[in-house]
């Protein structure tokens, strides 16, 4: 069963746990990888605000096209490898917090079938409004565990 309003919530909350945890990581340790080829901090933080922009698309395209066709972002691929570190993280946040309460009014404004509107994803086998922003409010928490596994590292190599 697809409980909306619980992910609305999710992604309604999700500034109120992330931008402390952002904050309390300190200014040494923000754009510090913890390896190569793995994120910092403030790249995390920063990645949270750049996917707004994905959701706001996916979102009008699935509403208005009765065939809609969703392309897979790959950060990894689609931008320059130091893209996240060279973002203003006072910026991003400020940004994050903005779309994130546009995004929620977005939401709330939905009716219960535009829960169920679908698009091929080829990456899953199945893909609608409900599961894109589930997986957005999941994503938050990913990102930020991440952040807190940096706060919280003692042995740095």
């Amino acid at each position: 069963m697809q409980h909306p309003q619980a992910v609305i919530s999710a992604l309604e909350n999700a500034p109120a746990i992330l931008l402390p945890l952002i904050r309390e990581v300190p200014p040494e340790v923000l754009k510090r990888r913890p390896k190569p080829g793995k994120w910092s901090a403030h790249e995390h933080a920063c990645h949270l605000t750049a996917v707004h922009k994905l959701f706001f698309t996916r979102l009008d395209l699935m509403l208005r096209d009765p065939q809609p066709r969703i392309t897979p972002y790959q950060p990894d691929r689609d931008e320059r490898e130091d893209h996240l570190l060279q973002l203003d993280l006072e910026e991003s946040l400020t940004r994050f917090v903005s779309d994130r309460e546009r995004l929620v009014e977005n939401l709330q404004a939905l009716r219960p079938e535009d829960w169920n509107r679908t698009a091929e994803h080829p990456e899953y086998s199945h893909y609608s409004v409900f599961i894109m922003f589930r997986h957005l409010a999941l994503h938050d928490l990913f990102h930020g565990y991440r952040i807190e596994e940096l706060l919280l590292k003692k042995d740095w190599e």
